[in-house]
């Protein structure tokens, strides 16, 4: 999901939120993999890291 702002005549994206759902994830060993990768997956990102000082970016994790 992203927020919109108009600046002046221009319509910005000032922030996105992501939203992550995986269903599976059955062992604790399984679970914290997955933590791990969540936390870091930005940093390795190259959109993430292109955009990130202009647009915040938040993210969550939902395991099923």
């Amino acid at each position: 999901m992203g927020e919109i702002e108009k600046e002046g005549k221009v319509l910005v994206v000032k922030r996105i939120h992501v939203s992550y759902t995986l269903r599976g994830v059955e062992t604790a060993e399984d679970r914290e993999k997955v933590e791990r990768a969540h936390r870091v997956h930005a940093d390795s990102c190259p959109v993430a890291r292109s955009i990130r000082d202009a647009i915040d970016i938040s993210t969550e994790l939902a395991l099923m």
